[in-house]
């Protein structure tokens, strides 16, 4: 019987190795403090984003005028509360506030998805063949590193038209050259490894070196970075929907509401302050995740 329980279980534990490396990396994060802030703040956000319609009885785009510029904590005629007050059209702040987050993760997760994506492709290419290859798309880097972000966005966007699509392009496709960078020093210190050396000496081809070699070995820097870029990406999408070139009323922001609540900063101070919360909690928690994770992730550090 002993044997038969044996015989079950070993199979069982040598087919879990990846389970026991996800284990070991787990608790080395949660050891972290800051980093699991960070995550319990980004999964909040997350959670704030997918139930938002749930988590308020309020409409976020319906306008009550005769109850404008409330305070924080105003029952209205009916009894509602009204945490974070009402802004200039007496629209309830709180529920503008949670469906602001849609937007801000919708643009940061897309964006950073796709300039990962172009990142990681041309980083791949340069590093691995070199040669022209390298010249031609590391002289694009430069080009696009020279580029002012913000007159290629106001082109763009005044040509295609403000629209969370558009916006989406825009950051994705101009933010490639942080993840092309990393990915290529990677891949210049790995193609010269003993491991890829060994499976070119047995026939294996280009293509399947860097799919079943070097990708898995470049992903752990391209994770981090992504990680770290999300938050900038969420800035830029406030920055924009500031000027007015993000997605547009009535539709939350939090950009449009930091635009909107400035002009009122000194009779209704809520209008700027809890969006501007928002924007940093979540900035801060996204970083706070992305330090954590990197540092976890680094063989060269003890935790």
């Amino acid at each position: 019987m002993n044997r038969t329980v044996e015989a079950a279980t070993l199979p069982e534990a040598d087919r879990s190795p990846a389970l026991r490396e996800w284990v070991a990396f787990a608790r080395r994060l949660a050891r972290r403090r800051t980093a699991l802030f960070g995550l319990i703040v980004v999964a909040l956000v997350i959670v704030t984003a997918l139930t938002a319609a749930w988590l308020s009885p309020f409409d976020p785009t319906e306008q009550d005028i005769g109850n404008r510029l409330k305070p924080p904590g105003w029952r209205d005629t009916a009894g509602q509360l009204h945490p974070l007050g009402t802004d200039h059209l007496g629209r309830d702040l709180l529920a503008r506030v949670l469906f602001g987050t849609q937007p801000a993760l919708m643009v940061g997760f897309a964006a950073v998805l796709i300039s990962g994506m172009l990142g990681m492709m041309a980083g791949l290419l340069s590093g691995y063949f070199g040669g022209r290859i390298d010249d031609v798309l590391m002289r694009l880097a430069d080009v696009q590193l020279a580029f002012p972000f913000v007159l290629l966005a106001i082109a763009v966007i005044g040509l295609l038209g403000p629209s969370l699509s558009v916006i989406i392009v825009v950051i994705g496709v101009s933010s490639w050259v942080v993840y092309a960078r990393v990915v290529r020093g990677a891949v210049l210190s790995l193609r010269e490894r003993e491991f890829v050396q060994a499976a070119h000496a047995l026939g294996s081809r280009d293509g399947r070196v860097l799919v079943r070699h070097i990708l898995p070995n470049v992903f752990t820097p391209w994770l981090v970075v992504a990680t770290l870029d999300m938050a900038r990406v969420i800035v830029i999408e406030s920055a924009l929907s500031f000027l007015g070139l993000g997605v547009q009323p009535p539709n939350p922001t939090w950009g449009a509401m930091l635009a909107d609540g400035r002009v009122y900063i000194s009779t209704a101070w809520w209008l700027a302050t809890f969006p501007g919360l928002a924007i940093l909690v979540t900035v801060l928690g996204i970083n706070l995740f992305g330090d954590g994770l990197r540092d976890t992730l680094d063989p060269r550090l003890q935790v």
